[in-house]
């Protein structure tokens, strides 16, 4: 069972301070978490001003820190629609990259998430198929591109126990009438995160943690940062 670390996400220091921004800070916070047992990484490259970017020189920048810090250990990186350049204009900012991610997670709720994810395989890197509704699933199993994914990502983002459970039971029922047979990571988001990772945990799903998703620990407090939430989820995993 995979466990993934998502570092910072659109997640601000005002959010949470440990939240890293900057190349040297997602190193330090990759190599604390493949520490505590994480196996892959997802980054959201920020610029100088920290906001997040898809621009070739800071993607390169956050990559490199990360893999000297954590050699061998795969780096993935979000393509949303609100990352700069954004919409149609991340595919250009990708074709612009000289240095690449193991990875790239693609929204299939985005328009234009199938062009996206074929210039991705064009370039030769692997697609995560972010899953966030029923809907999503359906649109995913008709693309010719389905059955060539590293993995679907099933998101969850619907707040409260009960909401998210739903939310997640009638992604995986979806997947299960669409016969998808393939490899499934799973998150949820905040108030749905800890309900979501049992959940998928149980169901034998590799499974995702770090400040982008939660900020909390199991018990309710206050996560330090990343590595405190990568050693409770490594925790959580050890009990079966």
């Amino acid at each position: 069972m995979l466990l993934q670390a998502a570092l910072n996400g659109a997640r601000t220091p005002a959010e949470h301070p440990a939240v890293p921004l900057t190349p040297d800070a997602l190193a330090a916070d990759a190599a604390a978490v493949v520490a505590a047992g994480v196996g892959a990484l997802h980054v959201h490259p920020r610029d100088a001003s920290g906001a997040e970017t898809l621009e070739g020189a800071a993607v390169a920048a956050a990559l490199a820190a990360i893999r000297a810090a954590c050699p061998g250990v795969p780096v993935g990186v979000s393509t949303g629609a609100w990352i700069a350049p954004g919409g149609a204009a991340r595919r250009e900012a990708m074709r612009g990259w000289r240095v690449l991610p193991d990875y790239v997670s693609i929204n299939l709720v985005e328009e234009d998430a199938p062009e996206v994810a074929a210039l991705a395989l064009e370039m030769g890197i692997g697609v995560e198929a972010g899953l966030w509704s029923r809907g999503d699933v359906a649109r995913f199993l008709h693309e010719p591109w389905a059955a060539r994914v590293l993995r679907v990502l099933v998101e969850i983002n619907e707040q409260g126990e009960d909401a998210a459970l739903g939310g997640f039971e009638g992604v995986l029922a979806e997947l299960d009438e669409g016969g998808y047979a393939g490899p499934v990571l799973s998150h949820g988001l905040d108030s749905g995160f800890w309900p979501v990772f049992r959940a998928a945990r149980r169901a034998g799903h590799d499974l995702r943690i770090g400040l982008e998703d939660v900020l909390v620990l199991p018990d309710g407090s206050r996560a330090a940062g990343n590595a405190a939430l990568a050693a409770a989820a490594a925790a959580e995993m050890a009990r079966g």
